[in-house]
């Protein structure tokens, strides 16, 4: 009877200390349920990349002022680095950038401490998996001839996982389905879109047969149901059925202004928005009637490029390359250049409320939202 009680309390030890352990191991990667607490909320930040000046800007949503601005040659990369795009976990834990001039990812925690970084060929786009240690990663739209592969990370460790083909030429665009299931490739020079199944890895090409609209990215319906689509040359928002991700089914195009660009849904799912580069203005479309309801224009919007959304749907964040010096700047950058912004619309009044002055050509954002 000793020696089976003996057995049973080393048991229970073995197995009080592997629990333990698997759930220390997870800490620190991000609440990946997408769910967040009230303190994740309250401290959200944008995270901005300063594509001309190798310099990222982090702002805080609560008070939309610059609370941090890291520098990548202090860091040891270059002038030349080119942070391009961002992504950050749920709780803010870490947050992640594409360096096209360094052929880098790299991995920042919440006190923006560069923690990894890992080797990929001129990187671009990036996309979280919601319930995976994975960071998926596009290629650049400045590259000439990119691979025509998207990279998997393992973004515990930062370690490249595998490459998978897209077989169409330069693959931008990228997005994952919000319960993890599928991802959505786009090629930049023809009118393809690739459904990838995460588990199985078989693909499913769809060709929309339509004049040339060079996809510039992706954004999902909460509900997952819905995406969307810009189209650079065409200046058309696409929409497609996505309740079958194997075979999105194109439902309706809307003309919108002169480049449209990274797209981003509202947390209740009602409206989508965008800039338009060549037009330096914003656009709001209402997804219940499938029509533009809602287009800014004003201050600070020069070239609108990247978008994200304060987690409360309030605030909408865009970054504006300023590089034709359309926004009469009050800074400029160590090369010269004139500053360019993120402009914070109130989605309520519909006003531009703050004009917050980055750094040189800011382009990808990101933030530690999601809904």
């Amino acid at each position: 009877m000793r020696n089976w009680i003996s057995f049973l309390l080393r048991t229970l030890f073995i197995t009080l200390f592997f629990v333990g352990f698997s759930a220390t191991s997870l800490v620190g990667q991000g609440d990946q349920s997408g769910e967040q607490s009230v303190d994740d909320v309250q401290n959200q930040r944008i995270y901005v990349c300063n594509q001309g000046e190798a310099t990222l800007s982090v702002i805080d949503v609560e008070s939309n002022e610059i609370v941090e601005s890291i520098d990548l040659q202090e860091l040891g990369f270059s002038a030349n680095a080119k942070p391009h795009h961002t992504v950050a976990e749920p709780d803010g834990s870490y947050w992640y950038v594409t360096l096209i001039g360094e052929n880098r990812v790299l991995k920042f925690n919440r006190d923006n401490k560069l923690v990894g970084q890992v080797e990929l060929e001129v990187p671009g786009l990036l996309s979280l998996h919601p319930t995976r240690d994975q960071l998926i990663v596009g290629r650049s739209m400045s590259a000439v001839n990119p691979p025509q592969s998207i990279g998997i990370i393992n973004r515990s460790d930062m370690t490249l996982q595998k490459e998978i083909r897209t077989f169409f030429a330069r693959p931008h665009a990228l997005t994952v389905t919000p319960n993890g299931e599928w991802t959505f490739i786009a090629s930049l020079a023809e009118n393809q879109i690739l459904s990838l199944n995460n588990e199985t890895e078989e693909t499913e090409l769809t060709t929309v047969d339509e004049d040339t609209h060079v996809f510039v990215d992706f954004a999902i319906s909460p509900d997952g149901n819905t995406m969307v689509v810009t189209g650079q040359i065409s200046g058309k928002l696409l929409i497609f059925d996505v309740s079958n991700p194997e075979t999105p089914k194109l439902t309706d195009s809307i003309d919108v202004n002169a480049q449209p660009w990274h797209p981003v849904f509202s947390p209740d799912g009602k409206y989508v928005y965008f800039g338009n580069k060549e037009a330096h203005t914003v656009t709001v479309v209402d997804m219940k009637s499938r029509s533009v309801d809602t287009v800014f224009e004003g201050n600070g919007l020069a070239q609108p490029h990247g978008s994200a959304m304060s987690a409360d749907g309030k605030y909408l964040y865009i970054s504006n390359n300023n590089r034709k010096g359309t926004f009469d700047s009050e800074g400029t950058s160590a090369s010269g250049d004139p500053n360019g912004t993120i402009t914070v619309i109130n989605t309520e009044t519909n006003k531009i409320e703050e004009v917050i002055e980055v750094g040189a050509y800011p382009s990808g954002i990101g933030t530690n939202a999601r809904w």
